[in-house]
């Protein structure tokens, strides 16, 4: 079973169940799909709002090894995402020599504000987080407590782990940057990434690969109609 949590943010809820559909509707083996919704968390995701945060998953997707047990692999992605290809590929690339496997883009955007009027913020491995591959066990230093109380920075630079070294690669393809990394044929992209914002945003409607999501969010819509021959009177 490929156990998937996906974050959650009620003003992207159409982006959340988009992506959910793209990775179901391409899968190979049996997947669970977990949101990470804020008011499901309550009991153990207490840290306020801070004002950098673009969106409610900033935080809670490291409470995804807890969350698992501490047990076996799982997948976190941001919402913002359009899976193009089997998952199962990218879970066939667990690799028990690292804790965390990421995307490691060196990613510096040129602009100060991103989707809603967020504040676009600089930093190094950033975008290394939107998707991870954990391997749980190893990652016990995510408690509820740490999450909690650990700065922004300390989460999403892996300073959890014990170096650099346990952080393993993923192939580019399982998280293209959309409008950051060049326009790529869908044959060489995986995993779309809308991370200055998605076409289900009225100012990025026209972005790189909004015809695909569109085409998505259609094919999940979808609903087989058919009459029904109604007896005849008499």
């Amino acid at each position: 079973m490929i156990r998937i949590f996906i974050g959650f943010d009620p003003r992207e809820t159409v982006a959340y169940h988009v992506f959910a559909h793209s990775i179901l509707a391409r899968a190979s083996q049996p997947v669970t799909i977990a949101p990470l919704m804020l008011t499901q968390l309550n009991a153990i995701h207490t840290r306020p709002r801070h004002a950098l945060q673009s969106t409610d998953f900033s935080f809670t997707r490291f409470l995804v090894p807890y969350l698992s047990g501490y047990e076996g692999w799982s997948l976190f992605f941001d919402c913002d995402m359009l899976m193009l290809d089997d998952i199962a590929k990218l879970w066939s690339l667990r690799d028990d020599r690292h804790a965390v496997q990421v995307v490691k883009h060196s990613h510096v955007p040129s602009e100060s504000v991103k989707f809603l009027g967020a504040t676009q913020t600089r930093y190094a491995k950033k975008n290394w987080s939107s998707a991870i591959l954990f391997n749980n066990a190893r990652c016990r230093a995510l408690t509820p407590d740490y999450v909690n109380g650990a700065s922004g920075l300390e989460l999403h630079q892996f300073k959890w782990l014990d170096g650099d070294h346990e952080i393993g690669d993923l192939p580019h393809r399982w998280n293209h940057l959309v409008d950051y990394d060049a326009d790529r044929p869908e044959s060489e992209i995986s995993n779309l990434h809308f991370t200055i914002g998605g076409p289900y945003f009225d100012a990025y409607a026209n972005c790189s690969y909004a015809p695909l999501w569109r085409a998505e969010r259609d094919s999940m819509l979808n609903a087989e109609q058919r009459m029904l021959e109604l007896p005849k009177a008499g």
